[in-house]
């Protein structure tokens, strides 16, 4: 079964969040959503309560078709400040393995860590100023060759059903999108 890795944390974007881990389960995708918290429980941008299947110490041994960010602040600042994250996602990316990430978290995130050298992405507008080793591209959604990134909320879901289209084909994202209505 083909298995993605949600990381959250206090503050991330809500209508993100959720609809990543919607559309990719929709998918068939096993979706695993870790807390970088201390704790299981998170509570995103707007309000809204989280409770994690796992904590990111507990997934350390496991192995992921995907890891995917939200954005949202503060949330995607304290994924960026997660030590053991940024060397969870190193290993997946050495390894040639899909990873993504919207609005903040690809300027926030990917960016700080040193994962957008040369590629080409997208993040929310007004991030684009801290963008220095990514090539910056005014499009919902930006795939490069393993990385996929997007702008923000109104995008979260064409933004998933392309992870969808990454890890199972063009049949399966359509099947998921004509399933969701979704003009795409």
């Amino acid at each position: 079964m083909t298995r993605a890795l949600l990381a959250v944390a206090d503050g991330n974007e809500d209508i993100e969040t959720v609809t990543l881990i919607d559309v990719l389960r929709r998918a068939g995708i096993e979706v695993l959503v870790t807390s970088i918290e201390a704790r299981r429980h998170v509570t995103l941008a707007r309000g809204t309560r989280l409770t994690s299947d796992v904590t990111l110490l507990e997934v350390q041994a496991l192995s992921f078709d995907l890891i995917v960010l939200p954005g949202g602040m503060p949330g995607a600042q304290r994924l960026a400040d997660s030590v053991a994250l940024r060397q969870f996602m190193r290993r997946h990316v050495e390894a040639g393995k899909l990873y993504g990430a919207i609005c903040a978290a690809p300027a926030v995130v990917l960016e700080t860590w040193g994962l957008l050298d040369g590629r080409r992405m997208t993040c929310y507008p007004s991030f684009i100023e801290q963008v220095e080793q990514g090539q910056y591209v005014d499009e919902p959604v930006v795939v490069d060759g393993s990385c996929v990134t997007s702008q923000g909320p109104a995008t979260a879901q064409a933004f998933a059903l392309e992870l969808v289209r990454q890890l199972l084909g063009e049949e399966a994202r359509i099947s998921v999108a004509k399933a969701l209505l979704a003009p795409y």
